[in-house]
């Protein structure tokens, strides 16, 4: 079960005014579930995505970045199951094939479509049963349809994953929704799995897409479950440019820092639920580095810490077997790290300092923090200013299970 993740329900997340969506069952891979979902966008809707950097990047991907340098996005079409991965020419002509059939289902220009696939890399779309589904999701497009999607784009994912709040900025309400999958294959090199994230705001494209890499990295790039990169990551932000505030242009006016403030707030949610719902997770860590010289070099602890597998079966265990944090630290690329200087504290317990185990600590101390579902790293590099933070999850034996049962 997801580590202390809140049961997501229908009436949570607000529609966003220029934003629909509709689901169906297409047996994608498998029959009798939901997967195939299609957003359609309003007119006047401004899109920004971020995507894998995998060199392997699926179909998808590459058709996704092309039609969002092309022009204005008015639909996107998510298909589970098949993650049109590794495919080749055929991926290439199934992905544009399905931005086909979607436009001539909404009267749309196919450059105006987004597809997005998730699944199991190596293995063909079948694209004759996606474009046969297509008809009966955009028959069932609607507002309140986030609930929906949210399961549709599932996979390994034991729950749906969703966020919305509002905010007020020019005496206007604006809407932030979102939903988002991801279990397993988790150490995005810019976002996670799939993530869609709206808002009715009026935003310049320019601000959208800096906003997207901002949340996108504070967020979904600040994440990791196993240390695996997909072929299929995607992040989109989406503003309809409906709540008819006056448009966020100038990145110093109050009204862009409340937008930014809320969307990278509802992404690191979306993020975190990722984690929480790790494949197998018992516990939901956070790694915190501080000290730094650069960010970069703290991302670089923090993940190395976080994707270490001796340190995730440690947690799984609840023991306190800490110097694994210390290795990981030690490989984490700092050439010139003086360790004599360093801390760590699990918690509020310190743990290592001066080159070595902290005077103070005691292993009943380690032991019983380790025994809760949520746990506190931190790592005092002392060598500069700079920190960064990555959340993770423990690895159990059901991560072993589920990923060697996951095609069958």
């Amino acid at each position: 079960m997801p580590v202390n993740l809140p049961a997501l329900l229908p009436d949570t997340l607000h529609p966003v005014p220029g934003v629909r969506l509709g689901v169906t069952e297409a047996g994608i891979r498998k029959a009798n579930r939901r997967d195939l979902t299609v957003i359609e966008l309003a007119a006047e809707a401004r899109v920004a995505g971020v995507f894998t950097q995998n060199r392997f990047c699926a179909a998808p991907v590459q058709v996704c970045r092309t039609h969002l340098a092309q022009g204005s996005a008015r639909a996107l079409v998510i298909n589970t199951g098949v993650a049109n991965a590794g495919t080749g020419d055929q991926g290439m002509l199934d992905a544009r094939t399905t931005c086909v059939a979607a436009a001539r289902a909404l009267n749309i220009a196919p450059e105006q479509v987004l597809p997005f696939s998730t699944g199991v890399i190596l293995e063909p779309l079948p694209v004759e049963r996606l474009t046969a589904g297509l008809p009966g999701a955009v028959a069932a497009l609607r507002a309140d349809g986030w609930f929906d999607a949210a399961h549709a784009i599932m996979t390994t994912d034991t729950v749906p994953k969703g966020v919305s709040r509002r905010i007020r900025i020019d005496e206007r309400d604006i809407t932030i929704t979102g939903i988002s999958k991801g279990a397993g294959m988790i150490r995005p090199n810019m976002a996670t799995m799939l993530g869609f994230l709206a808002t009715d705001a009026v935003v310049s494209q320019p601000l959208l897409e800096r906003l997207a890499r901002e949340a996108a990295d504070l967020s979904f790039n600040s994440i990791t479950v196993d240390g695996d990169t997909s072929t299929n990551d995607s992040f989109i932000l989406i503003a309809t440019g409906q709540a008819g505030n006056a448009e966020i242009a100038d990145d110093t006016s109050p009204a862009w820092l409340a937008l930014r403030e809320a969307v990278i707030a509802a992404a690191i949610e979306l993020a975190q639920a990722i984690v929480r719902d790790g494949e197998g997770a018992t516990k939901f860590m956070t790694i915190a580095v501080k000290g730094g010289r650069d960010r970069a070099e703290c991302r670089a602890v923090a993940y190395a810490i976080g994707q270490s597998p001796l340190v995730k079966t440690a947690f799984f265990a609840s023991d306190p077997n800490l110097g694994r944090i210390l290795a990981a630290i030690g490989y984490a690329g700092i050439a010139d790290l003086d360790v004599s200087q360093l801390r760590v504290w699990l918690g509020d317990v310190l743990v290592a300092e001066h080159g070595g185990r902290a005077a103070s600590y005691r292993e009943e101390d380690g032991a019983r923090i380790m025994a809760d579902a949520e746990i506190g790293i931190t790592v005092d590099l002392a060598r500069g200013q700079a920190d960064a933070t990555v959340w993770t999850c423990d690895f159990s034996y059901d991560y072993v299970k589920i990923n060697a049962d996951y095609r069958s």
